[in-house]
């Protein structure tokens, strides 16, 4: 199954056309959830949501009497959407700058166009160095953790392809901390040692030879192993 980070969600869901509020037909924007379970605390199931932020809305406003009357709670609610339903609900807030402090802005915006030029970019230079056969230059992109996710994903997956056994050391050495990237890296150095009929030596992990019968470098007996 694939997943999805957070960067292609908001990529996606900025994408769309942003859906009109049901009770004041005002657009909604962009929030992101908090990092808390909500209801059940199986958790909001996105991490990206619509909310109407209009404070002339009539839900917002009459919400205020509304929640007093019925739960003596100074609070109202504000209006939310899941990107891509027609499923509109409400989430109570109880202050008028309630969920406000999630609300993707413009700069924030702005920040995401940044990020996806950072990844044409990226990608151009590992299209070149595919072509040219350059995977030292593919495994730099790699290990440098200011590149793009999605860019370190592509060069995991190409250095697997045109990769030198020397590539291995440094990237077992290093710790990606994204799973769905760590899944890609030993996803490619599977594909290296497929490619020199290598493995690595489960005493001292150094490379040795497929067929090895005794490790070359250890001399441990990895037969079976």
């Amino acid at each position: 199954m694939a997943f999805e980070t957070k960067e292609e969600v908001l990529e996606k869901i900025m994408a769309m056309e942003k859906p009109a509020c049901p009770h004041c037909n005002a657009p909604m924007s962009i929030w992101e959830v908090p990092s808390i379970n909500v209801g059940d605390g199986l958790g909001w199931g996105t991490p990206y949501l619509f909310m109407c932020f209009n404070d002339e809305c009539p839900l917002y406003t009459q919400g205020w009497d509304s929640m007093m009357e019925n739960y003596a709670h100074h609070a109202s609610y504000r209006c939310m959407n899941y990107p891509g339903t027609d499923q509109f609900e409400l989430m109570p807030v109880f202050s008028p700058v309630g969920a406000t402090g999630q609300v993707i802005d413009d700069q924030v915006i702005a920040e995401e166009e940044v990020l996806k030029q950072n990844i044409k970019k990226g990608f151009s230079i590992l299209a070149d160095c595919y072509v040219n056969q350059d995977g030292v230059s593919i495994l730099r992109l790699l290990m440098d953790s200011a590149e793009p996710v999605r860019v370190r994903m592509k060069a995991a997956e190409m250095i697997g392809d045109i990769g030198e056994l020397e590539a291995i050391e440094p990237i077992r050495n290093l710790k990606f901390g994204n799973p769905r990237l760590q899944e890609q890296v030993d996803s490619a150095v599977q594909n290296i040692h497929k490619r020199f009929f290598t493995r690595e030596c489960p005493f001292c992990a150094e490379i040795i030879k497929k067929r090895a019968k005794v490790c070359k470098h250890c001399g441990k007996d990895v037969a079976g192993q």
